[in-house]
């Protein structure tokens, strides 16, 4: 299979003593193996509920910050940098997170291997690489292919929620959203920040200095309609 988008940039980062242990001793309790093999969450979670897909957790402290607000419902958090996932995994131990599960690994091929059509109630992509310059606009994740097998993860009425602080890729998010046949737009264009996403510390010096914040938020249509299966 021909690859042509990838949903993270692969970056040196430095592991602390505690991120390693957590690697060590809590990836085994919080963590999901990758395998191409369908997820099953009742199994995994012990319970059906609604499961919210998150790519690129950083280093966590959203995706703990949500999941912790909304017990009633389950994450599953792909990231592949270790000191993020060590740190993820860390505030899931310190704040026993019983709704949060880590699979470090490339969140495409967790989508194409893992997640089965038509079962998320949402997916969240927070603050994806920008790639600024115009000639690696062609390296973003927002791109049409991936937009779509995205779309057919999510059940019907499920959602998918993306945030930028860049807005010449919020226009080119809102144009790729906007154009899948499986999303309809939940607002008229962008949409106010969802009362259950927190600001990040970068975000709020941002505001402060007049920067700005795009979110969008497109949700599957009732019909659960699709078009074919997407070849990334």
């Amino acid at each position: 299979m021909r690859r042509t988008v990838r949903s993270y940039v692969l970056r040196q980062g430095r592991v602390t003593a505690a991120q390693e242990r957590a690697l060590a001793q809590l990836m085994p309790v919080y963590g999901i193996e990758f395998r191409d093999q369908l997820l099953q969450p009742a199994a995994v979670f012990g319970r059906a509920a609604p499961l919210v897909l998150e790519i690129g957790s950083g280093m966590g402290e959203t995706t703990a910050r949500i999941a912790g607000e909304r017990s009633d419902t389950d994450f599953v958090a792909a990231e592949v940098h270790s000191p993020g996932v060590g740190s993820l995994l860390k505030l899931i131990e310190k704040h026993q997170l019983k709704n949060i599960r880590v699979i470090r690994h490339d969140a495409l091929e967790v989508l194409e291997r893992m997640i089965p059509d038509g079962v998320l109630a949402g997916i969240h992509l927070f603050f994806p690489d920008p790639w600024p310059k115009k000639r690696h606009h062609k390296r973003r994740l927002i791109q049409p292919p991936f937009v779509r097998l995205l779309a057919s993860r999510l059940l019907p009425g499920g959602y998918l929620h993306l945030a930028t602080d860049w807005e010449d890729y919020a226009l080119q998010m809102l144009e790729v959203l906007s154009a899948e046949a499986q999303l309809v737009n939940s607002a008229q264009g962008f949409a106010a920040r969802p009362a259950y996403r927190p600001l990040t510390k970068f975000e709020t010096r941002g505001l402060k200095l007049g920067h700005r914040v795009w979110d969008l938020v497109f949700r599957r249509n009732a019909a659960g309609q699709r078009g074919e299966r997407p070849s990334l």
